[in-house]
């Protein structure tokens, strides 16, 4: 048996500085005290001197995951953590790679068409919504999805527009639907989300005991949905929420599997105040009965005078990913 105290060790130029693991070591082991001969190990006695004498830069190997810390990480890697972009033009190149988190989500629209959006607000969600879905296009080839509160596609209460690529389609679907009707964000929230958490629990029975997802073709692909209103909601939008967000958490569904937004435009106070009672109210919920938080409150126009753009948009989108994010680390 060899004394690996008893050896020295060639010295190679590549790994006093870092390199990479050489293929051979040759070692010297001492014969008397003015002679040494070259001894060279065959690789399975070069591979256990490797892991006494090598580089301490290799890494062992991750453990095994385990069902309870693996679940989540499993099925959906987390989208790039990045700050949001100073600059204000959404277009501009660093703005485009903060806005790379888009290939990890379905990006939904849903537009309220009511009778108070008729004329100028109804022109201003459709000019951001055209100029944001070619960013989204860039990192999601599908495109995106737009809703509306009481117009419904091809005569089916549940249906969208899906796959819409570029502005030229957003600007004719507009041009097909005109504003009318109440505010209904309650039972379209519902018929968007309810058919999307089957998908979702079906794929939660598909975990196994590693937290690993049997069957891929069951995978669901995050969302963000977009809300774009300006008025009082005409029915219960806060226990479709909470309802939406409890499935979640029965099913460990990853932090950002859900993200809603609401963005109000116009200067229509009743409506203010209602999202920001909507957020104080879901905000209890999340601290008095554990349910996770999956909406955003925007009141995008008042005294500021801002208009609804696709840069502002994305941002709130970006910050709200980055904040389930920040509260999933804290965890």
């Amino acid at each position: 048996m060899i004394d690996s105290a008893s050896l020295e060790k060639t010295s190679y130029p590549e790994m006093e500085h870092g390199g990479s693991q050489p293929s051979a070591i040759y070692y010297s082991l001492p014969i008397s005290a003015d002679k040494k001969e070259a001894v060279y190990f065959l690789p399975n006695i070069y591979n256990m001197l490797w892991k006494l004498f090598g580089s301490s830069r290799q890494r062992s190997p991750p453990s095994h995951p385990t069902k309870s810390d693996s679940r989540n990480t499993q099925r959906d890697s987390p989208p790039p953590y990045t700050p949001a972009a100073s600059q204000t033009h959404a277009d501009t190149k660093t703005d485009d790679s903060a806005y790379s988190f888009l290939s990890k989500f379905d990006t939904i629209f849903l537009v309220d068409d009511s009778g108070s959006m008729a004329g100028r607000s109804w022109k201003e969600a459709e000019e951001a919504i055209a100029a944001i879905t070619p960013i989204c296009t860039q990192y999601d080839p599908d495109g995106i999805d737009i809703y509306f509160l009481n117009h419904c596609s091809n005569f089916d209460r549940s249906s969208g527009y899906t796959h819409v690529s570029s502005p030229a389609a957003v600007q004719e679907i507009f041009r097909n639907v005109r504003p009318m009707g109440m505010t209904p964000v309650g039972q379209r929230l519902r018929q968007i989300l309810f058919p999307y958490l089957r998908r979702i629990e079906k794929m939660d029975t598909n975990i196994d005991e590693y937290g690993q997802l049997q069957d891929q073709a069951l995978a669901v692909h995050p969302i963000n949905i977009i809300v774009i209103t300006d008025g009082v909601f005409s029915d219960d939008a806060e226990s479709v929420i909470l309802d939406a967000a409890r499935s979640l958490d029965r099913c460990q569904a990853i932090p950002w599997q859900i993200g809603i937004q609401f963005f109000q435009i116009g200067t229509d106070e009743a409506a203010m105040k209602h999202l920001q009672q909507l957020d104080d109210e879901l905000g209890k919920a999340v601290k008095s009965d554990h349910v996770r938080d999956i909406v955003d409150t925007v009141p995008w126009k008042g005294q500021t005078g801002r208009t609804l753009s696709s840069d502002g948009i994305l941002k709130v989108v970006l910050g709200a990913v980055n904040k389930r994010l920040d509260r999933q680390k804290g965890l």
